[in-house]
């Protein structure tokens, strides 16, 4: 198993925060590492992410869970799990703010293959962060 989590407390409420979330063709704007996102964010849904950090290559994802103002997950890989990633976004209230965690775990018999391949995303994840932080208490 590899992962990367990043997260933080944002001074805003849960519900301005998921509309920035589910909002994914702004990412771009606030997302230094995005280049592009494809596609909409609704239950079953296909998404293409495409990521500076990979520039060109489409990301495929499903969106597997959508629970409004608490969690979105995302998950993409090979047939027959020989290869996941699963993105998890995480919003849990705390009175007038609320607490965010970006999480991703990728597994899989497949994965001490392509393991290597995979970029250190600890940067990447940070800085989504504080740009998901910063939009959200910015533009109360």
């Amino acid at each position: 198993m590899k992962e990367f989590k990043a997260s933080t407390t944002i001074h805003a409420p849960a519900e301005k925060i998921w509309a920035i979330l589910t909002q994914v063709a702004t990412w771009p704007e606030w997302d230094p590492y995005c280049e592009k996102i494809e596609g909409r964010v609704a239950p079953g849904e296909k998404i293409k992410a495409f990521s500076k950090l990979s520039p060109g290559r489409a990301f495929p994802v499903k969106v597997t869970e959508l629970v409004p103002n608490q969690k979105m997950t995302w998950t993409g890989g090979m047939p027959l799990g020989l290869f996941k990633g699963v993105r998890t976004f995480s919003l849990t209230p705390k009175g007038d703010n609320t607490d965010f965690t970006l999480h991703e775990v990728f597994s899989g018999p497949m994965l001490a293959l392509i393991g290597g391949s995979i970029p250190d995303m600890t940067d990447a994840f940070q800085k989504f962060v504080a740009g998901l932080k910063s939009r959200a208490e910015g533009s109360r």
